[in-house]
């Protein structure tokens, strides 16, 4: 069976989660293949609100195996709040989850070091999370990191772990005025850790190309966006990993000839989280509208997002990178109470009109809007196309045509019901 990748167009916050979470009812096994416990995924089932930092939002379908795959960066303490979390609600994860052995475990001192790190930047901050995904991705990248895997060594306890803290607390100590890592204490617990998962570690690779070549149906899940990738985002104001396309099969290792299907994530308008450049932001009055109606707020952080009009560029952009079958366009209902909307359709740089996004150089943009007439009625009610408004149809297939990719799904409220899938 083909494997299908949802990503996010943008810069995080798109509604990958509910998407994900209305795919996988059809699903064997969902795989989240990058980040860490710094992206927040909210799905709403009736009257309950569930939010995902490490664990797929598939977990809510009984049957559904969820994976956390060896491009991730796992907090242990994090995973089991979010366990115990899903658990009060009556939802009982145990048994269907799977750890990879090589991802990469996140350590206490990492957000030590990522809080210290951006306190230090000052004016020049990346507006991280402080949940040290930073600092355990570049342990992994410097090969100083802790494979989950390397918990059933014995060696690990007996040198490898002694040398790792040895060196973090010269850093914590010397560099930032931080007290140091306790290494017995730190040594239980990784000990009391290791038998607590024992049962959930697998081998990636094998386990996911073995199930997709005897049948089973897998859903890749991504954190953040593509303008937030550590490679095509707009850097170095961007996560620590890679959320496209190339980051889902070597996060996951499962094999390109299974993927058959990408489904790229678009708000009908945008967000973004953090410092950096952002071409279509919006202020005062219209920011407030957006964020109010949205309820732009960090599901992890609390933070208000900083909100703007759609940009087309960095949904083609996202397009040409992932390689889009087709959008899932969310939160058009947001848009109800606009007399006008713009459109980011193009942009200037240096006088000259651009028809890429540009690597560096972003903050001298000059952005070309295009402005639709808006629909001033609700459409969180509406169960199918034809009955939304006739501007509101418009606006979709604007930017279906813009963005040289089709939409498949339209969400007009938060909930399971309110998905309209276009035939």
């Amino acid at each position: 069976m083909p494997a299908t990748l949802i990503v996010g167009t943008q810069w995080g916050d798109e509604g990958k989660a509910k998407v994900i979470d209305y795919l996988a009812k059809e699903t064997e096994i969902v795989v989240r293949y990058q980040g860490g416990a710094n992206a927040g995924h909210t799905v709403k089932v009736g009257d309950d609100k569930y939010i995902f930092r490490l664990i797929p939002s598939g977990i809510l379908y009984p049957k559904t195996i969820c994976v956390l795959a060896g491009g991730m960066v796992i907090d242990p303490d994090a995973m089991f709040q979010e366990i115990g979390e899903l658990e009060a609600k009556g939802v009982n994860p145990m048994g269907r989850l799977r750890i990879a052995d090589n991802a990469h475990l996140l350590m206490p001192y990492h957000k030590e070091i990522d809080v210290r790190s951006e306190e230090a930047s000052g004016v020049h901050k990346i507006g991280t999370t402080k949940r040290g995904i930073g600092a355990c991705y570049s342990d992994k990248v410097n090969r100083q990191g802790i494979r989950i895997g390397m918990l059933y060594s014995d060696d690990f306890f007996a040198n490898t772990l002694p040398r790792l803290v040895e060196q973090k607390n010269k850093l914590l100590t010397r560099m930032y005025d931080a007290p140091p890592v306790n290494l017995a204490e730190l040594k239980d617990k990784l000990m009391v850790l290791r038998e607590k998962i024992r049962d959930m570690i697998v081998n990636c690779p094998y386990y996911l190309n073995m199930e997709l070549a005897s049948g089973k149906r897998v859903l890749l899940e991504g954190a953040q966006g593509t303008m937030l990738d550590l490679d095509f985002g707009t850097y170095p104001y961007v996560t620590s990993s890679n959320p496209t396309t190339g980051g889902a099969l070597t996060g996951s290792g499962v094999s390109f000839r299974y993927l058959k299907s990408v489904i790229g994530i678009a708000k009908a308008y945008s967000t973004r989280v953090g410092e950096g450049p952002y071409p279509t932001e919006v202020f005062d009055e219209e920011a407030e509208t957006l964020r109010t109606a949205g309820n732009e707020f960090g599901s992890v952080t609390g933070r208000p997002r900083r909100c703007g009009w759609f940009d087309v560029e960095v949904v083609r952009h996202a397009a040409r990178i992932n390689g889009l079958s087709a959008i899932a366009l969310t939160k058009i209902d947001v848009l109800d109470k606009f007399k006008t909307i713009k459109v980011a359709t193009g942009y200037e740089l240096n006088g000259k009109r651009i028809d890429y996004f540009p690597s560096c150089s972003v903050g001298d943009i000059k952005v070309i809007y295009e402005e639709f007439p808006g629909w001033n009625e609700p459409t969180s009610h509406i169960t199918k196309l034809k009955n939304l408004p006739k501007n509101t149809r418009k606006y979709i297939d604007a930017l279906a045509k813009y963005c040289g990719v089709p939409i498949a799904w339209v969400s007009v409220g938060p909930g399971r019901e309110n998905t309209i899938a276009i035939k």
